[in-house]
């Protein structure tokens, strides 16, 4: 009984009690403990808290003020408990703090929104939409959704399905410079890359013929910090784009974007992951989150342009823990 919140709790029973002995009983301590516990509270705050008898303990003026903020702080932390129990019939709330891309956001996750809201009305939803990575150690967001590779870092990911990278550039761009029929032509193109990591200047593929791996380290004739403005550079006839299936899908339904190189695609989709910070017990709005946007994303159709191969295609272990994170 060596806290504060244990001392309250052994003044509030002698209080309601009425009694050393009575308190001690309750307690399954010795009357003479509690008496020492009492006056030790009332030595550490240099005053009398009660006013004691040979068989009763009443309250002074300033007893009364410290058992009513006891009883309230320990109601506070009754409360406090409770609403972070991480038990099976916990309701998720409390402030959600997300961070995605701007595309992923746009064609994803935005339009789920109002269908997760509808069963978790009581978290708070708030979102940081940027391309460039964020540190979730310095508590900057609950969440982050990334699409690509993850390598080594003190976070745990849940990955909740994959993307598909598709070259893309506008008719009119290939009306004015030609369609580039192999890789190594694209040396001859415009390309439209980022700015703020470089591994998504190299384009990776895969010679149909034999297999063999081909990298192109693109050099861009014009750069952006996020995919949404890549986009846009693409849809104006700039340069050829490498941007996610998600992003561009309807701009290549709708005849704005030109799939290219199709056949040359290395094989390999890259994971959509949901990051968090590892903890024993995870935050029962964090999980509500995840488990949501898995099984959704689950049963996304395959656009048509990209045949039997999906753009996100999901695992089937939702709740697969993988380690060696990074944003």
């Amino acid at each position: 009984m060596d806290n504060a919140a244990g001392e309250m709790r052994v003044f509030i029973a002698v209080v309601e009690n009425h009694g050393f002995a009575a308190a001690g009983k309750h307690l399954n301590m010795s009357p003479s403990s509690v008496s020492k516990l009492v006056s030790r509270i009332e030595g550490r705050l240099q005053t009398r808290l009660l006013l004691r008898s040979a068989r009763t303990a009443s309250l002074t003026a300033e007893g009364e003020v410290y058992y009513r903020s006891a009883c309230r702080i320990l109601a506070d932390i009754r409360h406090t408990e409770s609403m972070l129990s991480q038990g099976p019939n916990v309701t998720p709330r409390g402030q959600l703090r997300i961070s995605a891309s701007v595309p992923f956001a746009r064609c994803v996750l935005l339009p789920l929104i109002p269908e997760f809201t509808e069963l978790y009305p009581e978290i708070e939803l708030d979102f940081s939409l940027n391309d460039s990575s964020i540190d979730l150690m310095q508590n900057t967001a609950d969440i982050a959704i990334r699409v690509g590779a993850v390598n080594d870092c003190p976070l745990k990911a849940r990955k909740i399905g994959e993307s598909r990278r598709t070259l893309v550039a506008s008719p009119g761009y290939l009306a004015r410079y030609g369609i580039p029929d192999h890789p190594e032509n694209l040396e001859q193109h415009r390309c439209i890359g980022f700015n703020f990591h470089q591994g998504l200047n190299e384009w990776l593929f895969k010679e149909p013929s034999n297999g063999r791996g081909i990298t192109k380290r693109i050099s861009s004739a014009i750069a952006a910090s996020d995919g949404e403005t890549v986009r846009q550079l693409a849809l104006l006839g700039m340069g050829i784009a490498r941007l996610a299936s998600f992003h561009i899908g309807e701009d290549i339904e709708e005849g704005r974007l030109v799939p290219l190189l199709q056949e040359y695609h290395y094989g390999r989709n890259e994971p959509i992951n949901a990051l968090f910070v590892d903890h024993t017990h995870l935050a029962a709005r964090v999980r509500a989150f995840v488990d949501f946007f898995a099984e959704k994303l689950s049963r996304q159709k395959t656009p048509s342009y990209l045949r039997k191969k999906s753009f996100l295609e999901v695992h089937p272990q939702p709740r697969a823990i993988q380690r060696n994170a990074v944003l």
